[in-house]
């Protein structure tokens, strides 16, 4: 049977295929070791899928015809988290062994910084390849964070949830997602966040140690959300007062000519000679 270009599955589509096979062997992989039950088989395919689906649909949306180097760095990342997902869900009901989740953690911190020197060297960069890496620490931040919650209480969830809830408000406050200027500061609070939860997670430090490292971790962050909206107030405010000013200019010499108009209109006729007017 030939199948003909137009109906063959595109690159993205094809990785997206090929990497819920890798997750269903590491899904059955830790099934065989540590067991991850039921629960964590359906976390995991869950997540599989949802991965899967979001990275055809922004493939076709953003026109990339192939995923590249560095977006099969982090799709291998990505997988990693579902291995961490599934053992997360698995936490609810049995204690998850601490060692395999830590490892699996550190191989997709480790790899964060991989993919983006891998889109620089082979000048691969893509707004797609950018904001899957970004959803991908977002969703790894969000389920170490749910995990932490048991010894350290669920308060710790906010250092997942910001992201999220940050995104559910620019629906309604279309504002709050323009662009925002880059800053190194911002890296090294994403990177502090990570750093936090993984001490917590591995539970080497006393619980009194970890309560304080992840409680500040959570404030740095509380810090840098509200930086930088209220940068993006102050911009929409300057863009507002820009719009408003140029809709005054524009409008200036409508008036102006109205008012002529007007006043033209008001003026008293002229008188004509009667031997002109005969």
């Amino acid at each position: 049977m030939t199948i003909g270009r137009a109906t063959a599955p595109d690159a993205p589509s094809r990785g997206a295929a090929a990497g819920l096979l890798v997750l269903f062997a590491l899904l059955a992989a830790l099934s065989a070791t540590v067991g991850i039950g039921v629960v964590g088989w359906l976390a995991g395919l869950a997540y599989g899928l949802v991965l899967s689906g979001a990275l055809v649909a922004g493939a076709r949306r953003t026109g990339l015809r192939r995923l590249g180097a560095a977006n099969l760095v982090t799709l291998s990342r990505a997988l990693l988290v579902g291995g961490v997902t599934a053992l997360v869900a698995y936490s609810f009901e049995r204690p998850a062994p601490t060692a395999v989740l830590v490892a699996l953690v550190g191989a997709a911190l480790a790899l964060d910084g991989v993919d983006g020197q891998v889109a620089r060297r082979t000048g691969s960069t893509t707004t797609l390849g950018a904001r899957f890496d970004m959803e991908v620490d977002a969703f790894l931040i969000l389920v170490l964070s749910v995990y932490v919650a048991g010894p350290l209480g669920w308060w710790t969830v906010a250092m997942g949830a910001y992201r999220y809830v940050f995104v559910a408000a620019s629906w309604a406050l279309p504002w709050l997602s323009r662009a925002l200027p880059p800053r190194f500061s911002r890296k090294v609070v994403a990177a502090t966040q990570g750093v936090a939860l993984v001490v917590a997670t591995a539970g080497i430090l006393p619980t009194t140690v970890n309560l304080v490292v992840v409680a500040a971790a959570l404030v740095s962050l509380t810090w840098s959300f509200a930086r930088d909206t209220a940068w993006l107030w102050r911009a929409e405010g300057a863009r507002r007062a820009a719009h408003a000013a140029t809709a005054i200019a524009l409008a200036a010499p409508v008036r102006s000519l109205g008012i002529t108009v007007a006043a033209g209109s008001r003026r008293q006729p002229v008188a004509v000679p009667a031997s002109l007017s005969a």
